[in-house]
């Protein structure tokens, strides 16, 4: 492959990264948040949109390139800052819209592929899933452990037992007062 083809497949790469990540928010939310069953058909429209998101971004970047290039040519004084491009930079603005098009055109594909779409869901399920157990082993793993495991136990045991008797049980105290409250007005 040569520099643009990687440019595209780098492209690609990087906007079907972005459209997982937008729909493993949406199976987080759905899920946990909103306490749904998760089901892949559910979230292959959010995929396609998420695809078609990232389409419409490198389409405006193809755009922009294409303006940059015709503003560019015809100039040969010194750029006056980076982005201040002059006529030998029109062949590269030029590659670069290509190559911004040439995204947009294979996410356009993409969102309209049932597989592709069921691929970026499946990944997306992972990654929540990925989310949700590394968050599940760092909780199990503090509120989990051991005094033999824990090197500060002994220094650490009479703040836990005072937030025990300050917060923990005045909790419970106020969920017990609260409850009979509850049965005694029922």
């Amino acid at each position: 492959m040569g520099k643009t083809a990687d440019a595209i497949a780098e492209g690609v790469a990087i906007a079907t990264a972005a459209a997982r990540l937008a729909v493993k928010n949406h199976i987080l939310v759905g899920t946990i948040a909103q306490g749904g069953a998760f089901d892949a058909e559910q979230y292959v429209d959010d995929a396609r949109e998420a695809l078609l998101a990232m389409a419409r971004e490198s389409e405006h970047g193809a755009e922009a390139m294409t303006r940059l290039r015709k503003r560019a040519r015809g100039r040969y004084s010194d750029p006056a800052g980076t982005h201040d491009y002059r006529d030998r930079d029109v062949r590269n603005l030029r590659r670069r819209a290509k190559q911004y098009a040439a995204v947009a055109e294979r996410l356009t594909a993409m969102a309209a592929d049932s597989d592709a779409l069921g691929s970026l869901v499946e990944a997306a399920r992972e990654a929540a899933w990925a989310d949700v157990r590394s968050n599940l082993d760092r909780r199990l793993i503090v509120e989990g452990m051991r005094p033999d495991q824990d090197p500060d136990y002994d220094t650490m045991r009479e703040a836990r037992m005072q937030a025990l008797r300050l917060v923990d049980l005045q909790a419970l105290s106020s969920q017990q007062r609260a409850k009979r409250k509850r049965e005694t007005a029922s």
